[in-house]
């Protein structure tokens, strides 16, 4: 079914699972937009660029540094609850095609991930976890202890890269704005060019992440498994490796401007829990 993207959305979305999917969207594009512009500055000033966890501690140690990284965790754990929802009542109507399921599966993986990462954040308010860890190193030790860990870490790996692919074709096919309540205009200018860019650095950057995995599970070694921080270093060791960085370090930095866009333009089919909540205390009222 074809969607109607034809009215632009309520600012404040029209039922709470809608508030927390914008809210969500808002705060994975703060993050990954942190991310870019610290990357950007490594490329050009020195330094190591890092990963999520990097961005979240350079907000830590600003102004309201704890408030705001708190709100950050908060809005982290909406977009978690979001793909859960997404993946289990079809919200965006993938169907149950082996494509849609697959897509299902791949924003209940992601709800998990964002689900470890509000964490780290909500630790870093609350100073727990100020040294942090190396989510992507420890993950992978522990699959490796696992029955067949070597294979599982080696699916992972394929599944990264899975997800790098699929990345790269909403860049190249340009579809990453069907579900923005734009007009034409408004997405040829700015919204489509904003996502593409952002959806190709994270394809690039998640085919690095695939291959580190793989690397660890040829060498059944969880060293071998790094993160996003270690795929900009890459990035920045290749010939004209600092344009190189830099390229991909803005483009992240469009994926988390596209994250905000997506806060307030996209369609969100969410069900209505209020409503539901209402019928239940109804139907509770009517059998007392």
């Amino acid at each position: 079914m074809p969607l109607s993207l034809s009215a632009s959305p309520l600012p404040g979305g029209r039922n709470t699972v809608e508030r927390l999917a914008r809210y969500g969207y808002g705060a994975r594009g703060v993050v990954y937009g942190l991310v870019g512009i610290l990357a950007l500055l490594a490329a050009f000033g020195g330094g190591r660029p890092g990963d999520s966890h990097d961005a979240l501690r350079t907000v830590l140690v600003g102004p309201f540094g704890a408030p705001l990284v708190g709100l950050i965790a908060l809005g982290l754990l909406a977009f978690a609850l979001w793909r859960a929802v997404e993946a289990i009542t079809d919200a965006d109507r993938r169907g149950t095609s082996l494509k849609g399921l697959a897509t299902r599966g791949a924003h209940l993986v992601s709800g998990v991930l964002y689900l470890g990462l509000a964490g780290t954040a909500a630790s870093l308010c609350l100073g727990l976890g100020l040294s942090g860890g190396d989510g992507m190193h420890d993950g992978t030790a522990w699959l490796l202890r696992k029955p067949m860990g070597r294979w599982l870490v080696a699916l992972a790996g394929l599944a990264v890269a899975g997800a790098a692919v699929a990345y790269l074709l909403r860049a190249w096919k340009g579809d990453t704005t069907k579900r923005l309540a734009l007009d034409a205009e408004a997405r040829r200018r700015w919204a489509e060019p904003t996502g593409r860019f952002g959806y190709a650095a994270r394809g690039l950057a998640f085919l690095i992440l695939g291959g580190f995995l793989a690397a660890a599970a040829w060498h059944q070694s969880s060293a071998e498994a790094k993160g996003l921080g270690d795929a900009f270093v890459l990035l920045r060791a290749q010939p004209y490796g600092t344009a190189l960085l830099a390229l991909v370090a803005a483009g992240h930095a469009a994926f988390g401007a596209f994250g905000l866009i997506q806060a307030r333009y996209r369609h969100i089919d969410a069900p209505d829990v209020d409503r539901i909540d209402d019928e239940a205390v109804a139907a509770a009222k009517s059998l007392g």
